[in-house]
C-alpha cells in the first residue's frame, strides 16, 4: 500500500540485474500501482548460470507471503511439511576405505532443493508484461543534484531516467564500482577502493549434473544415498556437496578443492570453464566408493573460481542501492545466496512500497541498516563455514568440537524472524532522525 497522492508523481524505480534478487524485487513492486518499475537485463533473456538451488524456512515463507508457494512446491524435491530434517550428512571421506560419519545437521525445515533455472522461472511467470527490458547493460549513471532524476547510459547506447536506482547486477556488479570509486575519490579514502571488486577464496569448484538413473546402485542393490539426503563428503582442503533437485530426478554434485593461503589473491583466467572429467577424477583420487562412484557419472564438469565480497561498509548512495551479489556476494557453503538476495527484495520492496521522493533516502537507511550486518554475517559465514568442512579452521579434525561448531553456523537461519526485521526496518523508516538520537 502507497502513501502517495493520487496527484504525485509516480515513484520511478529502476532494477538493473534480471538474476533471483532482482526478479523477486520486481514481481513484489509490480504490485503497487503507485510504482514505475523497470527492469534491465544485460543479456537477451532471463537466464542463471548453475545447476541448483536451496534455501530455507525463512525464505520459504517470503514466498508464501507472495502467494508462489502452490507453483514452487510443484519444482521442489523437498517442499517443508513443517516437521524437521536432515540438513547435510557430513563424512569423513578422504580415504581409500568407507568413510563415516561425524555430524548429521537437524533443522527445523530442511533444506529446500530446486533447478536454478525452473526456480528464476517462477519469477518470470508472474513478471507482468512492459517491465522487463533486454540487452540493457548498465554502464554508468549520473545525477546532477539530488532534485534531478537518476540518468542511466546503457550500452547499446539508450538512456533512461529513474528516482531510485537498484543495482541487482551481482558479484562483478557495475553498480557498485562506481559507488565506491565515487566514495574513494569524494572521501580521498583509497580504503574504499577494495570494495570494487570481488575476491578470490583461493577455492576451486567442480559442477555437475547427473541422472538419477544413471548412477549406479550398491551391490546390494540400494540407492546411492545422496538421492535421499543431501550429502557433504569432507576432506583436507576438499569437499563434495550432492543432493538431488528437480523433484529427485537430477543429483546436483559440486566438489571444492582450496588453497586456504591463496584466498585474496588475484585469480588468473576466466571465473568459470568447462573441464575434462580426469582433472575432477585426479583430483579427488583415493576417496571413499561412493565418492568416486558419484564423481564418474559427470562426463562434462565445469570448473570455477569461487569468488566473493569483502563486507561492505554501506549499501546506498543518493539513492543508488545495492542487492543481492552485488552487495553481498558469498561463497555457497551455506546454500544461502539466493535467500539473502530474496531476502533483500522482501525487506527492499515493502520499504520503497511505502516512500515518497521526499522520504526515499529515509526509508533506504533503514534498508541498510537491517540488510547490511545480516547479511555480512552469512556471507562471513559461508566462508568460515567452507573452513570447517574442510578442516582447515581453528578445529581442525577435532570432530568433538567440529560438529557443533558447524551446526552453530546455521543459528541465522532461526534467530531473528523477518517479521521482527520487517517490523526494525518499518520503526527506523518512518521515526524522524531526531527522535532516533
Amino acid at each position: 500500500m502507497g502513501n502517495q497522492s493520487t496527484n504525485e508523481r509516480k515513484l520511478r524505480v529502476a532494477i538493473c540485474g534480471g538474476g533471483i534478487g532482482g526478479l523477486c524485487l520486481a514481481v513484489s513492486l509490480s504490485k503497487h500501482t503507485h510504482l514505475d518499475v523497470n527492469l534491465y537485463e544485460a543479456t537477451g533473456q532471463f537466464k542463471e548460470i548453475g545447476a541448483g538451488v536451496m534455501i530455507w524456512s525463512r525464505t520459504w515463507h517470503i514466498l508464501e507471503s507472495m502467494g508462489l508457494t502452490t507453483e514452487f512446491s510443484k519444482i521442489a524435491h523437498a517442499p517443508p511439511i513443517g516437521v524437521q530434517g536432515v540438513g547435510f550428512d557430513f563424512r569423513r571421506s578422504d580415504q581409500p576405505q568407507e568413510g563415516f560419519r561425524f555430524r548429521l545437521v537437524k533443522m527445523p525445515c530442511k533444506c529446500i532443493r530446486f533447478h536454478r533455472a525452473e526456480f528464476l522461472d517462477v519469477f518470470v511467470n508472474h513478471l507482468p508484461a512492459g517491465i522487463a527490458h533486454f540487452g540493457k547493460r548498465l554502464l554508468s549513471y549520473s545525477r546532477e543534484s539530488s532534485s534531478d532524476p537518476i540518468s542511466l547510459s546503457f550500452a547499446d547506447g539508450t538512456f533512461s531516467t529513474c528516482d531510485v536506482l537498484v543495482g541487482a547486477d551481482g558479484i562483478k556488479s557495475c553498480t557498485r564500482v562506481q559507488m565506491y570509486r565515487e566514495t574513494a575519490q569524494a572521501e580521498r579514502d583509497p580504503n574504499f577502493l577494495k570494495f570494487v571488486q570481488p575476491i578470490w577464496t583461493g577455492t576451486i569448484a567442480y559442477r555437475g549434473l547427473i541422472r538419477v538413473e544413471d548412477i549406479p546402485r550398491a551391490p546390494n542393490g540400494s540407492l546411492h544415498r545422496t538421492i535421499e539426503t543431501p550429502m557433504m563428503y569432507c576432506g583436507k582442503s576438499k569437499h563434495v556437496v550432492s543432493y538431488s533437485i528437480s523433484q529427485g530426478d537430477i543429483v546436483n554434485v559440486v566438489t571444492f578443492a582450496s588453497q586456504p593461503e591463496e584466498h585474496g589473491q588475484y585469480y588468473e583466467g576466466e571465473w568459470v570453464t568447462d573441464c575434462e572429467q580426469k582433472e575432477l577424477l585426479d583430483c579427488y583420487s583415493g576417496w571413499e566408493p561412493e565418492v568416486e562412484q558419484l564423481l564418474r557419472c559427470i562426463k562434462r564438469p565445469s570448473r570455477w573460481a569461487i569468488h566473493h565480497l569483502a563486507s561492505l561498509p554501506f549499501y546506498h548512495k543518493n539513492a543508488v542501492v545495492l542487492m543481492g551479489d552485488a552487495a553481498h556476494a558469498m561463497s555457497p557453503h551455506q546454500g544461502a545466496g539466493a535467500g539473502q538476495a530474496i531476502e533483500d527484495a522482501y525487506i527492499l520492496a515493502q520499504l520503497l512500497s511505502r516512500a515518497t521522493a521526499q522520504t526515499l533516502l529515509q526509508f533506504l537507511d533503514a534498508y541498510q541498516a537491517v540488510r547490511l550486518p545480516a547479511a555480512n554475517r552469512v556471507l562471513n559465514g559461508s566462508y568460515e563455514s567452507g573452513m570447517m568442512y574442510e578442516f582447515d579452521s581453528k578445529y581442525g579434525d577435532d570432530y568433538e568440537m567440529l560438529g557443533p561448531a558447524i551446526q552453530r553456523q546455521w543459528e541465522w537461519i532461526d534467530e531473528i524472524s523477518l517479521d521482527e526485521t520487517l517490523e526494525v526496518a518499518l520503526k527506523l523508516a518512518t521515526t524522524p532522525l531526531l527522535s532516533r538520537l
